[in-house]
């Protein structure tokens, strides 16, 4: 590694450590250069607490899809602020980021050690661009759907840019029909599950003990409030399947028609032809954190 280089390295690990420079410039030795090894390095030998920045909370951000030959990825990466998610070194990031994950099919560990157009790696890029614009900033998750079988479909709610947002979905549908005579359906889809924000396609793809816990919330719930122990399994079994439709994408209220379930309008609007929704994901900034 060069002198410059290693000069450069030396510097952002200060800028995101606050650690002098003879301890920063031994830690990037002993590493070979590795910026988180080297924070490592730092902490392990009680030189740095923990990263100054890589503490805060970054909850902002946004999501992009990609797309090729039908096959989709999706990313979320955060930062601190909104004023940094409209940063156009941000935005541009981002989008490269996507078409990375893309070519990667979604693989974080894939995605995190992959060249970009600058011929550094993806970790060394995010490390300038926390240095360069002060806050944190994390690639959080990614996903990736392949056109195997399957018809893919994908939404931006309110994008900034084509493909860029706060709220992105994919959805995979596989049906008797093309893709082009499915168009406006799986985009339609795709919108509802933005809106509705659906846990599972049908109840059988519910956690377990999320369906358990939320029916020993609903007994408790109704025991306190004084009702009769012997309707109590009743009451309780109606909210819970309430809390399944609610949650489950086939059994929500369409938002085009809530007098409709989603299964109802999916029946009727291809009558004799078959469409089964396969998997869906939905990511929505900072949701979570």
């Amino acid at each position: 590694m060069s002198s410059d280089n290693t000069l450069e390295k030396v510097k952002k690990l200060r800028e995101l450590t606050g650690v002098g420079f003879k301890d920063c410039k031994k830690a990037i030795d002993e590493t070979n250069g590795d910026i988180e090894q080297s924070i490592e390095f730092l902490r392990k030998n009680g030189i740095a607490k923990a990263n100054k920045k890589m503490e805060r909370v970054a909850a902002e951000g946004l999501v992009c899809i990609s797309e090729k030959d039908d096959d989709f990825s999706i990313i979320e990466v955060n930062s601190e602020t909104d004023f940094v998610a409209k940063n156009v070194e941000f935005i541009k990031f981002v989008e490269e980021l996507s078409d990375v994950s893309l070519l990667q099919m979604g693989s974080m560990d894939k995605i995190l050690t992959s060249q970009m157009n600058n011929k550094k790696d993806v970790k060394d890029n995010l490390v300038s661009l926390i240095s360069k614009i002060g806050e944190k900033i994390t690639i959080r998750r990614s996903s990736y759907f392949k056109s195997d079988n399957v018809l893919n479909f994908s939404y931006i709610h309110s994008p900034i840019k084509k493909n860029v947002g706060k709220i992105g979905v994919v959805v995979s549908l596989k049906s008797t029909k093309v893709k082009s005579e499915l168009l406006e359906i799986g985009k339609q889809l795709a919108m509802h599950i933005a809106a509705s924000s659906p846990l599972a396609i049908d109840k059988d793809g519910l956690d377990k003990n999320l369906l358990e816990k939320e029916k020993e919330i609903i007994i408790e719930e109704l025991k306190n409030s004084g009702k009769d122990a012997k309707i109590v399994d009743k009451i309780a079994l109606g909210k819970l399947n309430k809390f399944v439709s609610d949650n489950t994408l086939l059994n929500q209220e369409w938002i085009m028609e809530p007098k409709k379930k989603v299964k109802d309008f999916l029946n009727e609007v291809l009558t004799n032809d078959k469409i089964e929704v396969i998997r869906f994901i939905r990511f929505k900034v900072g949701e979570g954190i």
